[in-house]
């Protein structure tokens, strides 16, 4: 079989279908963490990770592929003082964000692209890049894009998560024939994961800490795996069932057995300072 391009670093799905609007990350996170059993929520980790860099407490905090703006809202509640930016290349997720940041504070969300950022060199006291790298061809390149904003102390926070995340879902998908090809598809992470992601930002960073959390998830039956299986773009599934959850169950529950299905990731956190060079 000949590998389908990747949809994560495919610039007409990343920005068109996979973001033009918030529904679909709304059904494919509030999935995940209905059905997470261990693991601590990411924007949590990283907001504890923030409070402790140096100048971030009122210095500018950006939050980089922002999305929803669940991190945002974290930094947000977490550094009262800091000016915290949200930046997002959807104008959709930049919306819901808007809706779900704090009234008062120094807040602004700006449209734009993180492999060229909108802040001068030496701005920023913190840069947050939570789940987001993997949709760039060349992490590597938007880790230095994002060295260059920081100031002489400045500390940044990268979350990704395995390549082999979720992979038993690719094995129920290809085993009930709805995409026999499922499990060889190429992961949606392979550009930016928990093995590679020290070595993309050794160039840019000088890492201090790298976390890795296993998190388990137990989805009850099997509509509830079909809420988060109907939003990834892996997948080969037949057009009727692509994008529709209800369906989508109905036609696994025709195919095999519904008990709960369990699935598996690890996220890992790298935080480092601005490499002198």
């Amino acid at each position: 079989m000949r590998s389908a391009p990747n949809p994560f670093t495919d610039p007409s799905q990343v920005r068109g279908a996979l973001y033009q609007s918030a529904s679909r990350i709304a059904t494919r996170t509030s999935a995940l963490h209905r059905a997470r059993v261990s693991g601590t929520h990411a924007a949590e980790v990283i907001a504890d990770l923030a409070a402790q860099a140096p100048g971030a407490r009122t210095g500018i905090v950006a939050d980089l592929g922002c999305g929803r703006g669940t991190t945002t809202r974290q930094l947000a509640g977490r550094i009262p003082g800091a000016a915290v930016i949200g930046v997002d290349l959807s104008a959709a997720l930049l919306t819901a964000a808007k809706l779900r940041l704090p009234g008062t504070g120094r807040r602004a969300l700006i449209r734009a692209d993180f492999c060229q950022l909108p802040f001068s060199d030496g701005s920023c006291a913190l840069a947050v890049a939570a789940f987001c790298l993997y949709h760039a061809p060349s992490p590597a390149s938007v880790i230095a894009e994002i060295a260059r904003c920081l100031v002489t102390d400045g500390t940044a926070i990268v979350a990704v998560k395995s390549a082999d995340s979720y992979r038993e879902l690719d094995h129920l998908i290809a085993r009930t024939g709805l995409d026999p090809n499922a499990e060889r598809r190429p992961s949606l992470y392979q550009t930016a994961h928990s093995d590679n992601i020290e070595s993309l930002a050794a160039p840019s960073l000088d890492v201090r800490a790298i976390i890795h959390e296993p998190h388990r998830f137990v989805f009850p039956t099997l509509a509830d795996a079909a809420e988060y299986l109907s939003t990834s773009p892996k997948y080969a599934l037949p057009p009727d069932l692509a994008g529709n959850p209800a369906a989508l169950a109905a036609a696994l529950r025709q195919r095999t057995t519904d008990e709960p299905v369990v699935a598996s990731s690890v996220v890992t956190y790298l935080s480092g300072t601005k490499a002198a060079r």
